[in-house]
């Protein structure tokens, strides 16, 4: 089995200093350093440092990725970005498929896999690593943004590692999970998730709002601001803070929204998990018809 291990760190609220650049080279002599990034493979060796300690330090994202079946992402984000209480339901406190760690002024979200049954080529065949960061950074502006559909596809991890009681109830469950953005997505394949299993979770979630209904929602509920904390926004706004102030409106335009919807029913572990079969037949019916549309003369 191959020793491969991939190392990638990025970081976007702030770029590196000269000293930290200089503290990560300590580290690693061959490792490709920026001011926003680290990136390394091993064959033989390991990394000379903490990973989880560089993300307390330095970093927004980690990816990483062994040759023996293992991968894991970890995202940085101001812990006032999410309610502890409401993230509770979704990760564990410790270890797993998905897990949620608190480290003073930042949150540290962990989404990992891990498998020996030697089903998964991607780890075996190739080389996995390279090209992932790109893909789930976005998850972070996503998440920043009010978005809970990567939280749910943690707990649906935790599900498929078998962590999760039978009798236990999802948690809240987002509009728009049969409508994965292109990040959410590869969270999906990057985690192995069952692909009926999510098919089941996501038939209960309601469509996401049209865009012409979403702008007049969000005018009704910018409406109701008080011309003072809007006079505070646009000075935010032209004085260089706009990422900080979309983050914290939409997560307070997310949050309104909730509180005027009703929540689908919550639904225990082996209610979804009885779904899947259906959602598996659905499936197989669905590519046998493309199968035989394909070879059908004309």
């Amino acid at each position: 089995m191959s020793e491969y291990q991939y190392y990638e760190f990025a970081a976007v609220d702030a770029p590196l200093t000269r000293a930290q650049q200089a503290a990560l080279r300590a580290c690693s002599s061959r490792a490709a350093i920026t001011a926003s990034s680290f990136t390394n493979q091993y064959h033989w060796g390991d990394l000379k440092g903490d990973p989880r300690d560089w993300m307390k330090r330095y970093f927004d994202a980690h990816v990483y990725s062994a040759g023996w079946a293992s991968c894991s992402l970890v995202l940085r984000l101001p812990g006032n970005a999410l309610d502890k209480t409401a993230l509770a339901g979704y990760a564990a406190s410790a270890g797993g498929a998905f897990s949620v760690a608190w480290t003073g002024q930042h949150c540290l979200l962990d989404w990992s896999f891990e498998d020996d049954s030697g089903d998964f080529e991607r780890f075996y065949d190739e080389q996995d690593g390279p090209g992932w960061m790109a893909r789930l950074l976005p998850l972070r502006d996503e998440l920043l943004r009010g978005d809970t559909r990567p939280l749910y596809l943690g707990w649906l991890a935790r599900l498929c590692s078998c962590e999760l009681d039978d009798d236990e109830l999802e948690p809240p469950l987002p509009a728009g999970l049969g409508a994965l953005s292109p990040a959410q997505s590869a969270l999906a394949e990057f985690l192995e998730l069952d692909r009926d299993l999510l098919a089941a979770a996501a038939a209960a979630s309601p469509a996401p709002a049209a865009r012409r209904d979403a702008l007049r929602a969000a005018e009704a509920w910018a409406a109701g601001l008080p011309e003072a904390e809007l006079r505070a926004a646009m000075a935010q706004l032209v004085t260089g803070q706009g990422r900080a102030l979309e983050c914290k409106l939409s997560l307070r335009h997310a949050a309104w929204l909730d509180s005027r919807q009703a929540a689908p029913a919550r639904r225990t572990v082996v209610e979804i998990e009885a779904g899947r079969h259906s959602a598996e037949q659905l499936r197989l019916e669905t590519e046998r018809a493309e199968r035989q549309a394909r070879i059908r003369p004309g």
